[in-house]
């Protein structure tokens, strides 16, 4: 068995920092993946969330709805092998795993309608009232023989925010993906080791408690 090892954390935000959970990390168990083969536009099936993905406490994080942009050096371009989508008390979970030991550099922002694929520029329709680009870089979602290595493009959680999740873009070195959202809430980044994931929390919708 392995040992816990530390989280890492990484948030930015528009206004002022997020706060910053601590939480444990250990290796994902292999049948945790959403990257098996699916029909597209099905409903994904809901892995169990491993141990090192649970959430440190409900939705205690500020989170930000600005840009989050970090850019990176690595050895080569990182592959995406699984994406897998939660439900957690209070938010939604988007995980990236990666072959190897490396994140690449990402950007994130709520974008505005049309979606638009980065090769074609074709519309790409997408669920939600907001849509949240996750784009990585360098990096790719394909062998070295142009194969893909996810089992699909296309997600369909239908969680309390996050509703869907399409790729927009594999080429010349960068992975994007946009998160079909039912309200543009707050969100945090958080980089987790051995294997190396991605991970995106966004926040549930809020409740309204304002008496008429």
């Amino acid at each position: 068995m392995r040992f816990l090892i530390p989280l890492i954390l990484i948030t930015a935000a528009c206004s002022s920092p997020p706060s910053r959970p601590a939480a444990n990390d250990q290796p994902a168990p292999a049948t945790a993946t959403s990257g098996r083969t699916e029909e597209a536009g099905t409903v994904a099936e809901q892995s169990p969330t491993p141990k090192d993905e649970a959430p440190a406490g409900k939705d205690d994080f500020e989170g930000t709805t600005g840009i989050i942009d970090r850019k990176k050096t690595i050895k080569d371009a990182a592959v995406l092998k699984a994406i897998r989508t939660g439900r957690h008390e209070g938010f939604d979970r988007i995980v990236f795993e990666f072959l190897g030991d490396e994140i690449p550099g990402y950007h994130l922002e709520y974008i505005d309608k049309p979606v638009r694929s980065c090769g074609s520029g074709d519309v790409v329709p997408l669920a939600g009232d907001g849509w949240l680009q996750v784009r990585f870089e360098p990096a790719r979602a394909h062998t070295d023989e142009g194969k893909p290595t996810l089992g699909s493009r296309e997600l369909v959680p239908k969680l309390p925010n996050l509703l869907e999740l399409k790729s927009t873009c594999d080429f010349e070195g960068q992975v994007e993906w946009v998160a079909g959202v039912g309200s543009p809430n707050g969100y945090r980044v958080l980089e987790l080791a051995k294997p190396a994931r991605f991970v995106v929390d966004i926040k549930h919708k809020q409740a309204d408690t304002r008496h008429s």
